[in-house]
């Protein structure tokens, strides 16, 4: 048994999206869960097993531990891209920019140089949890999920599922779809790591018919998976997918009609759902995933969080790289900040969101889209240890300390003008990976 005590100022959200700040606790991690919080410094440890040694790490001044981020949407194989494409538009951004990108995954040596670079940046920057598409091809994306294992990060990996005919056969057929989803699937069951989960992954609606969605439906069903896709990121997209499904109302009717909405199935975007597409989400439990920086590189629109919330719908954070042009968590947190306050500016007696509010979309909200909060997404007694140990007296932080701080306020700092610098260390399941 591996046992731990972590000493120090704590700070995360709980159920009711409430900043909680206690100056010192001792949180007990047994084999990767805690299993005690001690809010009294004072008090008697009163450990269960004073026969098994415990390792303990105690926060120096300006430290806190903050729960690990949660990037519920981003696209591992476009990371090459980074900072590319941001004067077109979404479709002709796929095309000339995304796409071509993607096929060069065909190769082994590329993909695993590149995934290699994707999950130690990721961890870098302080995500502990990561959704990634990965590759239309099932090998590279079986990769993927290999090296998030080596290193250390809870991820859920999709292989990408496109059937739609393309000049540049840069697609699957149904069946070939099909079967080499299967196959994926038996290889993240044979990596046999309890972090690394697949998820399944029609691209979007104007990429698969909707045989090959109901057909993926029905593996999600039988394996109890998760389900990734796009939704609602740009009107012409809209357009487009109305034309292909005439027969549906809606954009969320095309997957609702393939079986795709479920409690555990997250759309990225949403920007543009109508009051009926947001009823049929919350009664299926279906997340959207916020990329305000994607959302505004590729001129789709501003989502409006607030309103999500208020129609009930759960929300988590994502970078969408490389619509996103950086995969760190906070920075994406200053952008869902900057998008609500512009619409604050554009609607009246509109609310724009807080520090607060995305540090709690960044973790338990996150946790929350993916139907894990029993695991992850704050520190409480019988999760997971996924978490942070931020520094705000790091050497060449951009943060100085010429004055006293409190814990929130220095707490406001890391959240507006902190970066990975400040993130001393990384544990994910009571284990350090950075």
């Amino acid at each position: 048994m591996l046992r731990q005590a972590f000493i120090g100022p704590l700070i995360h959200t709980n159920d009711n999206e409430e900043l909680i700040i206690k100056k010192q606790v001792v949180i007990i991690v047994e084999d990767g869960k805690i299993v005690r919080v001690i809010e009294d410094p004072d008090a008697e440890r009163n450990d269960s097993d004073e026969n098994v040694p415990i390792a303990e790490i105690n926060l120096r001044d300006g430290q806190f531990m903050i729960p690990g981020f949660i990037d519920v949407h981003t696209h591992a194989v476009q990371f090459p891209n980074l900072g590319l494409g941001y004067d077109k538009c979404l479709l002709e951004w796929l095309e000339t920019y995304t796409f071509p990108l993607e096929k060069k995954y065909i190769n082994r040596k590329f993909a695993e140089q590149v995934f290699e670079t994707v999950v130690k940046r990721t961890i870098e920057v302080g995500t502990t949890t990561a959704c990634y598409f990965a590759s239309l091809y099932a090998e590279a994306s079986t990769i993927l999920a290999q090296k998030a294992a080596t290193l250390g990060q809870r991820a859920f990996i999709g292989k990408v599922n496109m059937n739609t005919p393309r000049d540049d056969g840069y697609c699957e057929n149904m069946e070939t779809s099909i079967k080499n989803t299967i196959t994926f699937i038996k290889s993240i069951e044979q990596i046999g790591n309890p972090l690394i989960k697949p998820i399944i992954t029609p691209r979007f609606a104007l990429s698969c018919d909707m045989e090959l969605m109901q057909e993926l439906a029905k593996i999600a069903k039988a394996k109890n998976l998760h389900i990734q896709s796009h939704i609602s990121e740009n009107k012409t997209e809209i357009a487009v997918v109305k034309e292909k499904f005439p027969d549906q109302p809606s954009y969320t009717a095309v997957y609702d009609a393939a079986g795709l909405l479920t409690s555990k199935t997250i759309l990225a975007h949403g920007i543009y759902l109508t009051d009926d597409e947001l009823a049929i989400l919350k009664e299926r439990g279906t997340a959207v995933i916020h990329c305000p920086s994607s959302n505004t590189h590729l001129k789709s629109g501003l989502c409006d969080v607030q309103r999500l919330k208020a129609n009930g719908i759960k929300v988590g954070i994502g970078t969408d790289v490389s619509g996103g042009s950086s995969y760190s968590i906070l920075n994406e947190m200053r952008s869902v900040l900057n998008v609500s306050t512009c619409l604050s500016f554009m609607k009246n007696n509109y609310t724009p969101l807080n520090y607060k509010d995305v540090f709690h979309m960044a973790t338990l909200g996150g946790a929350k889209a993916l139907s894990i909060e029993d695991k992850v997404g704050n520190l409480e007694v019988g999760k997971e240890f996924d978490a942070l140990i931020i520094d705000l007296n790091v050497q060449g932080s951009l943060l100085n300390n010429y004055r006293e701080y409190t814990l929130e306020e220095n707490f406001q700092r890391f959240i507006y003008a902190g970066d990975d610098r400040n993130i001393e260390s990384v544990f994910v399941n009571g284990k350090k990976i950075k």
